[in-house]
């Protein structure tokens, strides 16, 4: 097989390609909702994940995934994936919310994005502080080391609204309560979530949304999945890795050498080129509803898939018999 000179990221059929991949990794991990076994899910998501993408054309390379190489069985940092192709770099969370899976609660979800090599942030797994922004707003609207009182009002002057109508989201963690404490001082409206900030940080981008922004911090990992999404659908990101020893900074120093890891990024630090984003719903949320079984072998996904070279927002309803899928999980579905 040969591949064009002038293959793109961008590819229409490879966007389709990676939606099968977070489908698969969605029904699989759906058959383990509600069962209080969240281990068990994020592993069913894997293994099917990892099994998808042997039938994606390219020659990819995860930069975002599970863990260290010692630390994941599968979809490591660093791991080869796919059949062979142009040079791929893949941000991956095979179940974004695994406790919401497991608890059955809103906005589980399955993740995949894809950028030309070298275009991703290489991030350990640490915690990022995050603020983000819809499309549409004046250039740098918005600063991290800002005041929240300021980035409160500036984007509700930006979009001609009162600050007690605009709506800001952000976990719901202990580390957040002075945030969320001086954002409702100031005026604001405050939606908490116990998981899944990446669908916070897209529900921030998307017209019909409540959420006017997204502040706080989660998994830098997370956090690079949710600026390439923000790319896709031309939104405002700003984030920094969040150190708790020097252990951590000299990890950050290997993987992205000659760069001080204690740097401000942009959005285009950490999801540069053209990007590709997919997500498939597990549990109904936000921004997606989750797998839906319909007898003993079918199933329906809803999911959204996005192309920063286009800004093309596309929701995916899909109709599988998973029976015949080699990827499904025999235990579990």
């Amino acid at each position: 097989m040969t591949y064009s000179p002038n293959y793109k990221v961008t590819d229409r059929n490879l966007a389709l390609e990676l939606v099968r991949v977070t489908e698969a990794a969605a029904i699989s991990a759906s058959a383990w909702t509600g069962r209080g076994m969240k281990n068990e899910a994020d592993g069913a998501a894997v293994t099917a994940m990892r099994s998808a993408f042997d039938t994606v054309a390219i020659d990819g390379t995860v930069v975002i995934g599970e863990g260290e190489m010692d630390e994941a069985p599968m979809l490591y940092i660093g791991e080869k994936v796919g059949s062979g192709g142009p040079k791929m770099d893949i941000a991956v969370d095979p179940l974004e919310g695994t406790n919401l899976c497991a608890k059955d609660m809103p906005n589980a979800m399955t993740m995949v994005a894809l950028a030309e090599n070298g275009n991703f942030l290489h991030a350990p797994d640490i915690y990022m502080q995050k603020l983000v922004v819809g499309p549409g707003l004046p250039e740098d609207l918005i600063d991290l080391d800002a005041p929240i009182e300021k980035t409160l009002k500036d984007v509700a002057k930006a979009k001609g609204k009162d600050i007690t109508n605009l709506i800001m989201c952000a976990l719901e963690r202990d580390r957040h309560q002075e945030l969320i404490a001086r954002a409702r001082e100031a005026g604001a409206r405050v939606v908490l979530l116990t998981d899944g900030d990446v669908a916070a940080a897209i529900a921030a981008c998307i017209d019909d949304s409540r959420v006017d922004l997204y502040a706080g911090s989660g998994g830098a990992p997370e956090g690079v999945l949710a600026a390439a999404a923000v790319r896709c659908v031309g939104g405002q990101m700003q984030g920094r890795l969040m150190f708790e020893d020097q252990s951590q900074i000299d990890r950050a120093k290997e993987m992205a050498p000659g760069k001080d890891p204690t740097r401000k990024l942009g959005l285009h630090d950490m999801a540069a080129g053209d990007v590709l984003f997919s997500a498939t719903g597990v549990t109904t949320g936000t921004l997606l509803r989750g797998v839906r079984f319909m007898g003993p072998t079918l199933a329906r996904t809803h999911s959204i898939v996005m192309r920063s070279k286009s800004a093309t927002i596309r929701f995916i309803e899909g109709r599988h018999d998973f029976s015949t899928k080699t990827w499904a999980s025999p235990e579990g579905i």
